[in-house]
């Protein structure tokens, strides 16, 4: 049987050291029989359960799905982009180390992803190294940096780092924009805010130049990219208008969105069908968003099914995006 990749799983250690300074937002995991709870300042940030570290569930898991290997990544409300650095930076050595555990330990079934301090170039560049060193493929980040927009040229040094040692950059929502607008339950925004999110800081790299600055960085856009693809029509005629608005982009916006690859978490064949018009199947990886209660189940087939291609195809595209030999 051919392999099935899911590019887009997440991880949360059973155990995080008490914090290093007098940090209320410090995480913690608190146990709860069946359940356990991602707790910052003394309430309940996310309920999760043991998928989240625990090897053998996930390994059941990956044979209900039919999936052979899981690129395992940090929960995204642990990439503490508003943390002071140091504790940031204390924050991403232990769950960098606890995903390289995780992969050591199973190294057939699962590759890793860490994090880096953002919000400090030069602790983040130390990050990055080590990243490399315990075996990890690549780096996820906010779409913003505590604010910081994803092209802001405070980053290019960071970028120029995970290219260089061939780490991709994974991207995915976090602290939306625009929640005051929907006026509803915290649980809106990875439903309704994160696709707008996503397609912001898809934006800002493209008009930044992020990618014709570093044309060997592979970068991922979860989710499906979120709302790009949909805009992307208006990019392009706004692009054939000439200036001022051609001068946003160095060249052909659909040209430049190529150059991302993107998960098929979309849950419609539809959707996933429109993105493949826009970027080509050739840009595209299977993703689940695993364990949370979003994820898409069956992944590959669902993938297999929506285009249809042939799964050989999107495993390709996996090997090459995390640098698999």
């Amino acid at each position: 049987m051919v392999e099935a990749i899911d590019a887009h799983t997440h991880f949360v250690p059973r155990h995080i050291p008490a914090e290093p300074t007098d940090n209320p937002l410090w995480p913690s995991v608190e146990i709860r029989g069946e359940t356990a709870a991602v707790m910052v300042g003394g309430k309940v940030s996310r309920v999760i359960d043991s998928r989240s570290w625990d090897a053998a569930r996930r390994l059941d898991d990956m044979a209900e799905d039919d999936v052979n290997v899981q690129v395992v990544s940090p929960m995204p409300e642990l990439l503490s982009h508003w943390f002071p650095p140091s504790d940031a930076d204390a924050l991403c050595r232990h769950v960098n180390e606890g995903i390289a555990t995780l992969c050591a330990d199973h190294p057939e079934n699962f590759t890793g992803i860490g994090m880096v301090p953002m919000q400090n170039v030069a602790l983040a560049l130390r990050r990055v190294e080590e990243v490399r060193s315990l075996g990890l493929r690549g780096i996820e980040i906010g779409t913003h940096i505590n604010g910081m927009a994803l092209g802001d040229s405070r980053l290019n040094e960071i970028y120029a780092a995970a290219e260089q040692a061939g780490l991709m950059v994974m991207v995915h929502p976090l602290h939306p924009l625009g929640l005051d607008r929907i006026a509803g339950r915290s649980e809106l925004a990875a439903v309704a805010a994160f696709p707008l999110e996503t397609a912001f800081a898809a934006v800002s790299l493209m008009t930044h130049g992020v990618l014709e600055r570093f044309p060997n960085l592979r970068i991922l856009l979860s989710h499906g990219g979120g709302a790009l693809s949909w805009i992307l029509p208006r990019l392009q005629h706004a692009f054939g208008l000439g200036t001022p608005l051609s001068g946003l982009f160095e060249r052909d916006p659909q040209e430049i969105a190529r150059r991302f690859c993107y998960d098929t978490v979309l849950y419609d064949p539809s959707a996933l069908q429109y993105l493949a018009s826009k970027v080509g199947t050739d840009r595209l990886v299977v993703g689940s968003d695993y364990p949370f209660t979003i994820k898409q189940g069956r992944p590959a087939q669902f993938a297999e099914r929506a285009l249809p291609i042939a799964r050989e195809v999107l495993t390709a595209n996996a090997r090459r995006l995390f640098g698999f030999q």
